[in-house]
Parts: C-alpha cells; structure tokens; sequence
C-alpha cells in the first residue's frame, strides 16, 4: 500500500529551510541523483523515505530487502567527497542542489561512511569488472567515495521543461486510473521506441490479464539537452496514439534503466506498483546492459526472481506485502512478422516450413543505416519519419577520431593530415582538438598529475561529444595515457555518433630519438618529472578499431589506413 503524502515540506516550512541554507554544506547532484531524489520526493520509492543508512545498505546487499524484511533489490545513496562526509555528523543538515545551484531538498544526516563498492558492485551487479558490465563502471567514477545517510525533506522537485503533460506524480497517476476505472493496470517500460510488433504484444497481453496499459520509456540518465530522449519520447506519443482508446496512458517517470537484471527488474516492478500498477511485463532479457543475443544475465533470470518473490509468503500475517512483491509479473514473449498471413505471431505458433521475420528497433536502426526502405509492415509512418530524421545514415553523422599514444608518437602529424584528407573528401565541418592546443587554450591551469591528465582527456571528450551531436568530425589527437579517462570519452562521444580510437602504437625508442620538444632528454637527465613512457606509465588501449605504427610508412600511407577504415563503416563515401 502506498500514500499520497509527499517528502515536499509546507511552504512556511520551505521558507524557513531556505533561511537556514545558508550555514549548510552542499552537494550538487548528478542526472543519477537527481532522478533518486525525485523518486524519493514523489514517492515512487516508497517506502524509502531517504538514503540508505548502512545497516540498511547492508541488508539490501546481503539479503536484498531492508532490515524490517520489505522486498528492496538496490541501495538507494548518497555519494559524498571524503573532505565533506568526514566534516558532517549525525544531526547535520544538507542542502542538495541541481548542477545549477537550485535548492531541491534538505538530508537529515543519520551517518556517513565509506562503502566498498566493489562488494556493492557483485551483489546489484553480478561483478566487479568495469570492463564487463557499464553499471559498474558508472558505480566506481560517481563523484564521491564517501555515502552519507539520513531522511529527506524537500523544497521542490527536479525542474523538467520537457513534455511537462506527460510527467505525474505516482499520486496523481494512481488518481488518474481510479478517475478511468482502471482497476488492473499493466506496466511496461523499454528504453527504445516501439513499433506494430509491440503493439499486438501488448494489446494481446493486456487483453490475457483483463487489464489497460502504463507504457513509459526507460530514457537515459543524461542532461536535459540530450538528444536521444526527445525523439523516442515522440515515438512513443505517436506510438500510443495507435492504440485503441482507453487502453493505454503514456506517462514518463524519473526511473530509468540500470542494467543490474533480476534487482533491476525488482526496483522497476516496484515503482510500477507504486504508480498504481497492478501488473508488470518482464521480458527474457529484462534490464540487461547488452539487450539482444548476448545477454549477460541468464534468460528469463527477471521473470524468474520476480515469481519468486511475488509467491512468497509473509513470515507474519500482519506483514502482508512487506516480505513479498505486490505486483504479478507477466511474462511478455516478442513476435514474429509472417508475410504469409500478415500477422505478427510468436515464434511458437509458427511452423518450421513457414517464413517469418524477426522485429526489433536494433534491427530497424540497422536498416535504417544501411539506407534501406522499411516496410509498411514493420513501424507506423509517424514513428519512421521521427527515426529518419534524428538517424541519419552514416555518411551523415558526426564521429571522433581518438589517436593516443606517446609524445612523439606521430599523433599530431597524422591528425593533421587526416584533417585535411577529410576536408577534401566530404562537407562535415572537422575540429582538430590536439593535445597541445588543448592544453593551451582549455586546459592551461591543469597539472600532469593523474588526476589533471584524466580531466584534461575528459575536457576533451565533452568539446569532442559536442561537435558529433552536431554532426561534425572531431579530431583528437592528446597522449591519453590512462584506459579510464579514455572509457569516458567513448562513453560521451557515442551517444551521438561513432568513437573510433586510434592507437598510434609507435615504440618508445623511436618516439625518443624523435624528441622534437626534447622531453624526454629533459625527464632522463631529471629535469623534468611526470613524463609519459620514462617516470610515468602509459597504459595502451587493449581493443582499439585501429593500431597504428607510423615507423611503418609515410604520414599520408597512415591516413590512407584511417580513410579507408571509415570507408568500410560508410562514414565516408568511396
């Protein structure tokens, strides 16, 4: 059971916290933590009524329920520099704000500490490795080392801008269902459009369960100005606007995916329930980080842990619904387009010697890449011309090209070539962000500790993200020396468009007796300290699209090499 009563305080009671604001510490939270605070403001996680303490971190850890015994898969928390957690003690107030400086709520703090992440990581996550699983790799760079626990108490929600029709409190969706008559309600969530496929699917199960629909995409935690959110909200609103009437209420949540599998369909299932869903479709692979033929959870492991919980019984009759899932998981299975017929089917009811296409948005996009013409069949005009125009083929798109490698290497040099080549040989505007221009006009206050080389290869990767969102070619030629501040900048980079990492693999050997800045004379003879490949390592890429050795041939033979990589991926013309 639920309540409408928010963490929002009274306006007299608001006022008052916005006078004592000023002798509070703050924290400036991220896209991540402004979605939990939101969720923790509107009730949509309830019970939680703050961040996790850690006796409850543990729990939920260990047993994944809270200590009380209520079903809860994924700490909700805090993360804290150590200067700040370590300053602050049990009665302190914080104010939290968004990246702008706006005052969104105060935390009571009950304690800080430092967790270990990596334990954190195994049991929300199944791992450890960064390199394995993109949740953990989030988990390990949050600002913060530190968690801080304790009740919330809010000033406002996050602003949104966006869509502003579409977003409900669990409240008021719960409110809008009893106003319809909507008695059993049906929540489904995926992070990508849906298309006629999804729409016999859904229809069909709704229609097994007696029950109407709350459809609501899983949109990426990334700022408000991300691109990618705006066009598949919009496929979504034409998307619904094909479904017969009163049968589906499009809503958009702060929830978004975590890929973390059987927890992270838990903590969906919940927040579903907690926006007045009765039901809940699980797919075989639910919330996984790779969705398509290589999952990394065992299939149906969702579907399975949900059942689970949702036959559990009480250890107390008095405790109803606190020790089990309150909300029935449905099993929702893809179709099948079978020309034959014109129906989409499930793989199941269709004989061997019939043929059937496979309907996905993957495959979709890939068509959409390969320029070929979608059928009728497969998505509805509105949905297509929005894909058409925000995919555009790949001799459209902006990309980056990331040479690392030692000083000396020949990264400028090519960079510099490849500029011109691609000038030359299509219209994109191309950006030559080299290390030392970099470093001049962006970075010049920056150190070349590990830290400030990390920083720097991000700075880069943020000009470098802007210039493919806006179609352009960016060339980025810094030492990079370290796999993190490279994973971030592909993490940035591709949500717009390709990152092609280019390893100038150039022995160090030759890259000394090159020395045209005469470092690594200076670093030998200890005049100089911190230099990449003598005092301080250079940790090369294990998996780049291109290695490149330019003791191998000329400047121009190098760029060939690039050009005719692009060529292949038909990011340029041939």
């Amino acid at each position: 059971m639920t309540t409408n009563k928010t963490l929002i305080a009274t306006p007299r009671r608001i006022a008052l916290l916005r006078g004592q604001a000023v002798d509070m510490p703050s924290v400036f939270l991220d896209e991540q933590g402004l979605r939990d605070l939101e969720l923790l403001l509107d009730r949509g996680y309830f019970p939680l009524c703050g961040y996790a303490t850690r006796r409850e971190y543990e729990s939920i850890l260990d047993d994944g329920r809270l200590p009380d015994g209520t079903v809860w898969p994924i700490p909700i928390t805090l993360p804290l520099s150590g200067e700040l957690a370590q300053g602050l003690s049990p009665g302190d107030a914080v104010s939290l704000r968004d990246p702008e400086g706006f005052m969104l709520a105060v935390l009571r703090v009950a304690e800080t500490w430092r967790p270990d992440l990596r334990r954190e990581a195994l049991a929300v996550y199944g791992t450890d490795d960064p390199s394995r699983h993109p949740g953990v790799e989030r988990l390990f760079r949050r600002q913060g080392t530190w968690y801080a626990a304790g009740g919330v108490e809010g000033l406002a929600y996050p602003q949104h801008y966006d869509f502003r029709a579409l977003r409900r409190t669990p409240a008021q969706t719960r409110e809008l269902f009893a106003r319809r008559g909507w008695r059993r309600v049906l929540g489904y969530q995926e992070a990508t459009p849906l298309h006629r496929m999804h729409r016999e699917m859904l229809l069909t199960a709704a229609a097994e369960q007696g029950a109407r629909l709350f459809i609501s995409p899983l949109t990426p935690p990334s700022l408000f100005t991300e691109v990618g959110s705006f066009p598949t909200v919009r496929c979504y609103e034409h998307f619904v606007r094909h479904m017969p009437r009163d049968v589906a209420l499009l809503g958009l949540t702060p929830l978004y995916s975590r890929g973390a599998g059987p927890r992270g369909a838990l903590l969906q299932a919940i927040v579903n329930r907690n926006y007045g869903c009765t039901h809940f479709l699980v797919h075989e692979g639910h919330d996984d980080p790779f969705p398509g033929d290589a999952l990394f959870y065992p299939p149906w492991a969702a579907l399975e842990a949900l059942q689970a919980l949702q036959a559990m019984d009480a250890p107390d009759p008095k405790d109803a619904g606190r020790g089990r899932l309150d909300i029935v998981p449905v099993a929702v299975r893809p179709r099948r387009y079978v020309p034959a017929f014109s129906l989409y089917l499930e793989p199941r009811e269709i004989k061997e010697d019939i043929a059937s296409e496979a309907v996905s948005h993957a495959d979709l996009t890939a068509r959409l890449g390969r320029g070929e013409d979608i059928p009728e069949w497969y998505t509805f005009p509105e949905v297509l011309r929005e894909l058409l125009r925000t995919h555009p083929s790949p001799a459209r798109l902006g990309f980056t090209l990331f040479l690392t490698g030692l000083s000396g290497a020949g990264k400028s040099t090519l960079a510099k070539v490849l500029s011109i080549r691609l000038l030359e040989c299509q219209d994109r505007p191309v950006s030559l962000l080299d290390g030392d221009i970099v470093r001049r006009h962006l970075s010049s206050e920056l150190t070349f500790s590990k830290e400030h080389r990390n920083l720097n290869v991000q700075r880069i990767g943020y000009v470098a993200s802007e210039i493919t969102k806006n179609r352009g070619i960016a060339l980025c030629a810094p030492i990079a020396p370290y796999p993190e501040s490279r994973r971030q900048a592909r993490e940035m980079v591709s949500r717009f468009g390709p990152f092609i990492e280019i390893h100038i693999s150039t022995p160090l050997s030759v890259c000394e007796q090159r020395d045209r800045k005469g470092l690594y004379a200076k670093a030998r003879a200890g005049i100089i300290h911190g230099v990449t490949g003598v005092d301080d390592p250079y940790l090369p890429p294990e998996n780049p699209e291109l290695r490149i050795d330019t003791t191998q041939g000329t400047p121009l033979e190098a760029a060939e090499i690039v050009l005719a990589y692009l060529k292949t991926r038909g990011l340029i013309g041939k």
